[in-house]
Formats: structure tokens, sequence, C-alpha cells
């Protein structure tokens, strides 16, 4: 068999760059370059995207679930194999799956789970992300408020263990649930530490942000805003170099105004990726979905419990790139960051996934439409 492939297509984006009328060329499973159309090697087998755009696939730092299934009701293998399916589909290559706030005992199983997805090579499955329960609960969105508290010794083990073990994991915490100290800790265990569901001040944030802090998971959401006096976390992730932004790109959990300030502001500095929060209903057709103790329902573009408060996001990344596009004012190169290479990079992990590297072997590849971002088709390399 032939181990030297291109990748012909109208377009090959590489992470950072749209290259147009170029083909991405491997050897071996190795990036050797992005080549002219017209210059394609004659002992390379061909393969045709004709009106297609090659890409590496979307990173997604927070899903909550897929295919009918929700991680936080059942955190197993199963779920986590459902999920991979679900969202693959969606051109999602590489994703961290995320509970949410819970009782000990799941946070233990999921971190097993996980575990073993990584072992037996579940696709898409690049570590964990743990959204709670050290959250405030004047910010707890859709979040249990009776199984939320501070972090303890037991929990902050249980976290530094867990970042020992896994690729990647991410803890999003509020500065009025864990220390600047158990920060510290966590980092230097090699956690990512998210801020988030808070209602800390400037001040607590940017110490959060001094003890190792760098990530904010759904930027105006869930928690302290901004205003002339008080810049709150809003604020503090939007003046600051050092925060990396989750922002969920639906048209209800961020007003389109707001998205475009949140990409100029993070943007230059590849500060702002796109996350999708998905839940259960992503790749499923299912109208509704137990979460928490309560029935969150399908409608409108929006997940709700039924009081009205937002559960999470019905949308995927794909759909996410063309409403960035739309809100942010942005050519398909520049919101290509987003779900590619900027989210690789708040977890450390680029360029082995998000990009395209000569040298390096690529994590997955995905292609959609020239003209738009409906994902056609997605190809695992790796």
């Amino acid at each position: 068999m032939n181990d030297k492939i291109a990748y012909q297509a109208v377009a090959v984006f590489d992470g950072t760059k749209l290259h147009w009328g170029r083909s991405l060329v491997l050897s071996g499973g190795i990036v050797e370059g992005i080549v002219d159309n017209n210059s394609l090697p004659q002992d390379y087998t061909i393969r045709k995207f004709e009106g297609q755009i090659v890409s590496p696939g979307f990173v997604d730092l927070q899903v909550n679930g897929g295919d009918g299934v929700l991680l936080s009701n059942d955190p197993s293998l199963e779920t986590l194999k459902r999920m991979s399916t679900a969202h693959i589909n969606t051109g999602t290559a590489a994703f961290l799956p995320t509970l949410t706030t819970d009782a000990p005992e799941k946070v233990n199983c999921i971190i097993s789970a996980v575990s073993q997805a990584i072992q037996g090579n579940v696709p898409g499955i690049i570590g964990l992300h743990l959204e709670g329960p050290h959250l405030a609960k004047s910010k707890k969105g859709a979040h249990d408020a009776a199984l939320i508290r501070s972090m303890e010794a037991d929990d902050l083990e249980t976290r530094c263990n867990a970042a020992m073990c896994l690729p990647s994991l991410m803890v999003t915490v509020a500065v009025e649930a864990v220390s600047p100290e158990q920060i510290q800790k966590l980092c230097a265990a090699g956690a990512i530490v998210s801020l988030g569901n808070t209602d800390g001040d400037h001040e607590a944030c940017m110490k959060a942000v001094a003890a190792g802090a760098t990530c904010a998971p759904h930027l105006y959401n869930a928690m302290s805003q901004s205003s002339g006096r008080t810049p709150g976390l809003v604020g503090a992730v939007l003046s600051s170099q050092q925060w990396s932004a989750g922002i969920i790109a639906d048209g209800h959990h961020v007003h389109p105004a707001n998205v475009e300030v949140a990409y100029r502001t993070k943007a230059p500095t590849n500060g702002l990726f796109l996350v999708s929060d998905a839940m259960a209903l992503t790749g499923a057709n299912s109208k509704e979905f137990d979460f928490g103790g309560g029935r969150v329902k399908r409608q409108n573009g929006r997940l709700e419990l039924a009081c009205g408060t937002l559960a999470a996001a019905d949308i995927d990344l794909s759909t996410s790139v063309q409403n960035l596009m739309n809100f942010a004012h942005i050519d398909l190169e520049q919101a290509l960051v987003c779900p590619t290479s900027a989210p690789a990079k708040a977890i450390n992990r680029s360029p082995s996934i998000g990009s395209f590297v000569v040298g390096k072997q690529p994590h997955s590849l995905i292609s959609f439409a020239a003209n738009d971002t409906t994902l056609i088709t997605s190809v695992k390399l790796s």
C-alpha cells in the first residue's frame, strides 16, 4: 500500500491560515507540506475533495453528552463511546468529556472511564473537563446547588492525581470555593485551571491568574460581569492576554455584539475558542432529557429547564463557526482558528492537535463545502 498521500482540495486550512489551490501531502502519516495542486508528486495516491476545504478536526473543550446520553447520568465507558460517535460525525475530532457538578463517587467513575477510553483508543477523547462542584451557588446556572461546595483536601488530591494520569485535565472552579494555594497545586500537577460560575471580583480573579489559572470556560455566562467600576471576571478575561476563553456562539448564550467584542479582544493572541457545551441531544432526535433531577427541553434552538434557565447549548462547532463569522464579521480563515488551534493552545496540546505541521503526524482531518461550513465527511488519520 502506498503510504504517500495527497489530500487534494479547493484549499487547506492548517490551523492558522487558509491555503487556496493547495493540497495536504503526507508520507508515512507525517505531513510533508501543503503544495500547489498543479505540482502534486506523481508517485502519491491522490484523494480528491472536490469543492471542499480540508482542515484539522475541530477541538471542543466542553462536551456534556451526545447520542441521547449525558455524562452526568451515566459516567461510563459506554457513554463515552456514544459521545465519541456523535461528535465525530459533526467534525469534532478531539474533545474533553465534561462532567458537571456531581458527587465525589461520580467524579471517580468518570476519571476511571476516561482513562479506559484513552487506553482503548476511543476516537476523539483527549482528556477530561470537571466543571464543578467547586463553584458559587450565586452563579450556579443549571448546576445542582445541593452538590456545590468548597474544595477539600480529598478533592484536591483526586484532581491532582487525575491531572498526572490523563493527557489533559481541565478543572473549572470559582474563586469563592477554591483557594489560590489549591490552584497552584492543581497547576503544578498539570491541570488546566479554568474560572467560571463565579461572582468573584476582578482582584480575586487576578489572584487566581497569579496562582496559575489560565482559562474561562464560557465567557459572559455564569460569571461576574464588567461595569465601569467593577470589571469582574469578564473584565479580567478581556483585559489580560494571560487568559484563554471559550465562548458559546449559539445566539442565545451571548449577544452577537458581545461575541464580536470577545473576538476583537482575544483573537489577536489566539485566546478565544469555540465550545459547544453540547448536551445529550447532539446526534439524537430526542426533544428532551433528564438532567440534575429535572427535565431539559429542546425548543427554538435552546435547551431549557422548566424554569427557563439555559441548560447548556444545542449547537455543534460547525454551526458555531458559521455563527462566529456572522456575529464577529470575520472571514472563514479567521473563524476556523477558534475551533482548531486556539482550543489546542488553551490546553497546551498545540500543535499535536488542531493543526497541520510539517514533520508532525496530524491528529485528524475533516472536510467541508468551500462555500459554507456544513460538514460533509470526517476522516481519522491516526
